[in-house]
């Protein structure tokens, strides 16, 4: 299944000290073309854990159920690499101005 850039997924998303896993929604940040010439994705991470003051690079997502979530989440800046065929469903997409704040977002994060 070919993904996009503001797709939301469910994976098996490591744990940032390599201690586990968490299965958990996560957006696909890799554009189309990249996904279509690798056998794998670039995602972030996707939280239904909201704190009222969020840190550098969280970004709420506003139309949350027409992504495809359960419940009010927010996109942490944690990324991972996966493989497609580890993505077992597509839960959704990022509405427009979702997707245009997470391109904002993500050179604030990397630089």
């Amino acid at each position: 299944m070919p993904f996009e850039f503001g797709d939301v997924v469910l994976v098996r998303f490591p744990f940032t000290n390599q201690a586990g896993i968490k299965q958990r929604p996560a957006v696909v940040v890799s554009n189309g073309a990249y996904n279509a010439a690798r056998p794998d994705v670039v995602i972030m991470a996707v939280t239904s854990q909201l704190h009222p003051s969020r840190g550098l690079g969280e970004l709420m997502i506003h139309h949350w159920q027409a992504a495809g979530l359960l419940k009010p989440s927010a996109i942490k800046p944690v990324f991972a690499t996966i493989e497609q065929t580890m993505i077992p469903r597509r839960l959704g997409v990022l509405e427009a101005l979702d997707q245009v704040a997470l391109r904002q977002v993500i050179p604030a994060v990397l630089g």
